[in-house]
């Protein structure tokens, strides 16, 4: 009794101090999360660290590749063509004599200078170290002196060019550098000049030699050699953007027959520009700006082609004219150098965005794995937290939370790793694309647990892949796929991949491998339950335990297929283009020469001497010499319904190791008795030969013998075969013959094979080195030569790096993704071998048991990833040109291969099959080894009732 007073005081002082605020909880949901379950924390860290670096590491090796592609592109191009040439020529007669002169002296060419330098805004930098401005006689001046040496009896002709920079730009050999004597206007007659070294020499100048230089009609105005001067850079964009000043041309009068002249540059004095208004050399003003490469970056390309083409033709030209003149203009090469640039780019970037849409779209499934995977886990745990009256958006805050904690750092930690291993690149997409990774991984796992928990769950209902069944809205979503999928591929194979900013086309693989994995799924029960008949009546209990395992996957399963597949897929699609690029490279090479190695003339005018044939077999290497006689322009009449005749080549062969020849290349293979004596009866008799035509001389000629006339004599031919190409000849119209029917049999070309399977073994050096002894003047072409030099531009290297860096991505994420499916089962699993354990099952039963479990679905990824990959480039490689793709570099060579058929994508059999075989392999062994694990195993704490630690 007296106690009850005191405890009520003692509960209301407590109430008191409780009043207003709220009770902390025993211990914080975060951290405790954390210190229960590091090691899930650590595994997703390291996930999301791995997942950002490689989306913030994509957008900036894109954009470092593409600026040094854009820089080299520039840098080499020819310094003529790539430099901004400003001209004004001075034609303002209105004005007085002494203004035009004014306009010429240094002080008004520095002044338009100054806003030329104005005209170049950002990204357009000039190189003020290689830029030159000056005036120069539009008109070259005829050198009348009898000592000046005539090519073609003609006399030389003179630019006179007064450039500032000279003495920074050049080293006197000999004499000085030229001077104005006083002040020089339009009426001085007589004026100093430097030429280069290589002027002096051609044109027989040195210090103190006069040249009278002018124009009929016009006052002749002489100069005097003062100096001998060398570049100090020959190659530099001073010297070179003319190279006349430089080096002596021989130009052409344009007549017929043409005759040359000898064309040079004499270096006037800055001041003494104003004495050329007093010649026939029409002057004119020039600023040649040497462009900055050096801070070009791939993105500015389109705002660089729009500044010059506001300088030819826009805003920026009519500032321009406004300071130096009405007929100001601007002629540069640099708009088709960067349309050059923009076009290479616009081919990779589409097949890249391949790459990047499929390695993304499996590393967005890996992270919501990872979610759904921890869902599943603490299922029980958010059971019982949603029972006792949780929300689901307590759920969900907390679970934000405490995966945020990892997340957010794991993120920036990728992110800052990208930033350091990848130095070049915009900072700006890399931080977004490292954003959304962190968003992904960190919305996958509330995401998950409050759809799963919206109703209440009754504890141990099946939640398989067999059991579910597809809703309305999945049926919906898949069925929006494949229209989806249908439409990429229709659009990728009509228009191909033009559109860069297409991305659904991009999207088409990966739209493919989810419609693949979507069948797979839905009919992954169907053979499920065609096993499990016959392995009801077996003997042991594994096989069928086995099965009704495996159809009791659990339905996060689903995502680990998705990963497969897709991975899969778009591994299989990257592999293909980067064989497809070697391929059509290789294909292009040997379009080029014809065989391993070509020997002949131009136009196959010179006969191969005796001897040469003999020494080229005797070179080490060289497996045969096919000895060919052509002949071109040989008229065979015209086609049907035409009346211009048909030019053809005429080609004298030796039919056996011909066709074998045409056979092994794939150049129009024939049958080697059809030239031969095994021809029908009534074909070569009488004189007449029998031929193998392209199908334009098959018209002309007809099936009957027709007589031709040839340079050696007529022949009568028939045609008996038709191809449309032939080794020996690049000509689509050609005639085969058998070299031993003609009038005239001396080979004029030598077609090499040797030197391994693709040809590159062969000896180009021996090979040179014996035609040259055997008296040939032929030129030797190595098809292992022409296919070196098909290096790879930065944009392809940068490609071929984001393909090979998808695929062992696309490997990684199939290995992490097996791994956390398998690890995920691990208790439960163990928990069943302790307990088919305790009712006789042995060690050995029970790793096959698991084997034999996981088997089915691996077996399922690994064909399903491997019919995705092969649907995926049957289904879009017409779409894809690999050709642009792999000689953008080289469009002569583009140019024949596109004529040749083109090359496209195909399957690489063994690595589908290694990719399927890898999957299954890499199942097999980590099932294995948890076998082993958990044989090793204690089974006592692990048949507790309902616990599946």
């Amino acid at each position: 009794m007296t106690g009850r007073p005191r405890d009520q005081k003692r509960e209301k002082h407590r109430e008191g101090h409780t009043v207003g605020r709220r009770e902390r909880p025993v211990a914080p949901w975060v951290r405790t999360r954390l210190r229960t379950a590091p090691g899930t924390a650590l595994v997703l860290g390291l996930l999301v660290v791995l997942t950002a670096f490689l989306a913030a590491a994509f957008p900036r090796t894109v954009d470092t590749y593409e600026t040094r592609g854009l820089r080299d592109a520039v840098a080499e191009a020819s310094p003529e063509r790539r430099v901004l040439d400003f001209r004004s020529p001075e034609r303002s007669f209105e004005l007085p004599l002494s203004a035009r002169e004014e306009k010429l002296r240094p002080g008004g060419v520095d002044a338009v200078q100054r806003e030329v330098s104005g005209l170049l805004a950002d990204p357009l930098r000039a190189d003020t170290s290689q830029s030159a401005r000056g005036v120069r006689t539009g008109r070259s001046l005829i050198g009348s002196d009898a000592w000046l040496p005539r090519h073609d009896g003609l006399p030389p002709q003179f630019a006179l060019a007064a450039q500032a920079g000279l003495a920074a730009h050049s080293t006197v050999r000999h004499g000085q550098l030229p001077t104005a004597d006083g002040r020089v206007t339009a009426t001085t007659r007589t004026v100093e000049a430097a030429v280069s070294s290589a002027t002096a020499t051609t044109l027989r100048l040195s210090v103190g030699s006069v040249v009278h230089v002018g124009r009929a009609g016009s006052p002749t105005l002489t100069v005097r050699i003062s100096g001998i001067v060398d570049p100090v850079r020959p190659s530099g964009s001073y010297w070179t953007a003319d190279s006349l000043l430089r080096t002596p041309h021989l130009s052409t009068t344009g007549a017929k027959p043409p005759q040359f002249y000898w064309e040079a540059a004499l270096l006037l004095a800055p001041e003494a520009a104003p004495a050329l208004l007093g010649t026939a050399g029409e002057p004119e003003r020039y600023w040649r700006v040497a462009p900055d490469t050096s801070r070009l970056t791939g993105p500015q390309v389109g705002a660089l082609s729009e500044r010059i083409a506001s300088l030819q033709d826009g805003p920026a030209l009519s500032r321009l004219r406004s300071a130096a003149g009405t007929n100001a203009s601007l002629d540069t090469d640099l708009d088709d150098i960067l349309h050059g640039y923009a076009s290479l780019r616009s081919a990779i970037t589409p097949v890249v965005a391949v790459a990047a849409v499929g390695i993304g779209t499996v590393a967005v499934v890996v992270l919501a794995l990872a979610g759904g995977l921890s869902a599943r886990r603490r299922h029980t745990e958010l059971v019982l937290v949603r029972a006792r009256g949780g929300s689901l958006r307590g759920i969900g805050g907390r679970l934000l939370a405490e995966t945020a904690v990892v997340t957010l750092p794991a993120a920036a930690l990728g992110l800052l790793v990208a930033v350091l291993l990848v130095p070049g690149g915009r900072t700006g997409p890399a931080v977004l694309a490292a954003t959304a990774v962190a968003v992904v991984a960190c919305a996958a796992l509330p995401l998950r647990a409050v759809l799963a928990h919206r109703t209440p769950q009754v504890y141990g209902e099946r939640d398989d892949l067999v059991r579910d069944r597809p809703s309305r809205r999945r049926t919906v979503a898949e069925l929006t796929l494949l229209v989806l999928a249908v439409g990429a591929v229709t659009a990728l194979r009509q228009r191909g991949t033009t559109d860069s900013g297409d991305h659904l086309v991009s999207a088409a693989p990966v739209l493919i491998g989810l419609i693949t994995a979507t069948l797979l799924v839905r009919l992954y029960p169907l053979p499920l339950r065609l096993a499990a008949r016959p392995a009801k009546r077996l003997r042991g209990a594994v096989g069928f335990l086995s099965l009704a395992r495996a159809g009791r996957a659990p339905a996060t399963g689903t995502l680990t297929l998705l990963v497969l597949v897709v991975a899969l897929s778009t591994a299989a699609f990257g592999q293909a283009v980067l064989a497809g690029t070697a391929d059509a490279r290789d294909r292009a090479a040997l379009l080029a020469v014809r065989a391993d190695a070509r020997i002949s003339s131009p136009n196959d005018t010179l006969v191969v001497p005796a001897g040469t044939e003999r020494a080229v077999r005797d070179v080490p290497g060289v497996r045969s010499v096919i000895a060919v006689r052509a002949e071109h322009q040989v008229n065979v009449g015209a086609r049907s319904g035409s009346s211009s005749p048909v030019h053809a080549t005429l080609i004298g062969v030796d039919p056996e190791p011909y066709a074998g020849l045409a056979r092994d290349t794939d150049l129009g293979g024939f049958p080697a008795s059809v030239l031969g004596t095994d021809t029908p009866p009534g074909t070569s008799g009488g004189g007449v030969l029998p031929v193998v035509a392209s199908p334009g001389v098959a018209d002309a000629l007809g099936r009957t013998p027709r007589r031709i006339t040839t340079l050696v004599g007529v022949v009568t031919v028939r045609v008996v075969a038709v191809r449309s190409r032939t080794p020996a000849t690049a000509s689509s119209e050609f005639l085969l013959v058998d070299r031993a029917g003609l009038p005239q049999r001396a080979a004029t070309t030598l077609l090499v094979s040797g030197g391994g399977p693709d040809g590159t073994a062969l000896d180009g050096t021996a090979l040179r080195a014996a035609v040259r002894a055997s008296g040939a003047e032929h030129s030797v072409h190595l098809r292992g030569e022409i296919r070196a030099r098909l290096v790879d531009s930065p944009l392809q290297t940068g490609a071929k790096l984001i393909y090979h860096a998808s695929i062992l991505a696309g490997g990684g994420y199939i290995v992490v993704a097996l791994l956390l499916s398998l690890v995920h089962t691990t208790p439960e699993r163990v928990s069943l071998l302790a307990l088919l354990r305790t009712l006789g099952l042995t060690s050995r039963q029970g790793r096959r048991l698991l084997a034999l479990e996981a088997l089915p679905q691996a077996v399922l990824a690994a064909a399903g990833g491997a019919l995705a990959g092969w649907a995926t480039i049957l289904l879009i490689a017409p779409g894809v040109d690999v050709t642009r793709l792999a000689l953008a570099a080289a469009p002569g060579l583009a140019t024949g291969l596109t004529a040749a058929g083109g090359a496209a994508l195909r399957p690489e059999p063994w690595s589908l099959t290694l990719s399927a075989l890898a999957v299954v392999v890499l199942t097999g062994t980590v099932t294995a080894a948890q076998a082993r694990w958990a044989a090793r195993r204690g089974s006592a704490d692990r048949l507790r009732t309902g616990d599946a630690r």
